[in-house]
């Protein structure tokens, strides 16, 4: 990625001049070093938010003020201790590192921070994290964004029941990665975590009536979900819609006043 768009490559004045632009923004990356099965590295999570932001920052149009902080690998995953390697921050110190970090920034005149976060289990935390933020500094917007979620036509490339059931290192986590480090995936091609009791009606993992469930709770490998028929033309059609999606969300971002952040 071009040197201008990373916030630490520059000077502290460069810095200072980016942001009293108007809208300046800064994108940090947030993943996790969190099992993803056999077949997945600890980093899955983080390598995607780098690789997705690196490309889409790349393709915006360099007059727009977005530069992008370091990613943030280490992240809340509670709900994949007991598998190996698995490192997970405690809530409240991962909502602190928000805090404080954004905070700093919003010091230094930053207009907007957007958090981009590549794993489903700090969704939450990052949302309480942003409103803390907020409440502290109202002149800086906060949007805690999740990479798999904004860009259209993603599902639309899964077949069920994988589009619903494939929660973790299954199909399209797997087929993202053989796009974009084929060297870093084992030959394991797990499906489990499938199987056993349904919930009640109405009741999912996830969704409008979600579960607080470990992954232990249904799964040997990891692996929650089919990652049989992943490949890697699969993932990078995956990859091509997320940099196409966020790119234009990013570009629509920059060029409004949006989110309005009172008087």
């Amino acid at each position: 990625m071009p040197a201008p768009r990373c916030l630490d490559r520059l000077a502290w004045p460069q810095l200072a001049e980016a942001a009293r632009q108007g809208g300046s923004t800064v994108l940090w990356p947030f993943g996790a070093i969190e099992q993803h099965g056999p077949q997945l590295p600890m980093a899955t999570d983080a390598i995607f938010a780098e690789r997705v932001a690196d490309a889409v920052l790349s393709q915006l149009d360099p007059e727009l003020p977005i530069w992008r902080l370091p990613c943030q690998s280490l992240g809340f995953s509670p709900e994949h201790l007991g598998f190996a390697g698995t490192l997970s921050l405690p809530s409240e110190l991962l909502i602190s590192l928000v805090v404080s970090v954004g905070s700093q920034l919003a010091e230094a005149g930053f207009q907007r921070l957007v958090l981009f976060n590549a794993h489903g289990g700090q969704i939450a935390l990052l949302q309480v994290a942003a409103r803390e933020l907020r409440t502290r500094h109202p002149s800086l917007a906060v949007l805690p964004c999740f990479l798999w979620s904004g860009p259209p036509g993603l599902s639309a490339l899964l077949p069920q029941p994988e589009r619903r059931q494939g929660l973790h290192a299954g199909q399209a986590e797997t087929s993202l990665m053989l796009h974009l480090a084929p060297e870093l995936v084992g030959p394991e091609r797990p499906r489990d975590g499938l199987a056993g009791e349904d919930p009640p009606q109405g009741w999912s993992l996830e969704g409008a009536v979600p579960l607080a469930w470990r992954t232990a709770d249904f799964s040997k490998s990891g692996v929650i979900g089919d990652a049989s028929g992943a490949d890697g033309a699969l993932g990078e059609a995956l990859f091509g819609r997320l940099v196409a999606g966020w790119g234009e969300l990013l570009t629509n971002l920059l060029r409004s006043d949006w989110p309005p952040t009172g008087p």
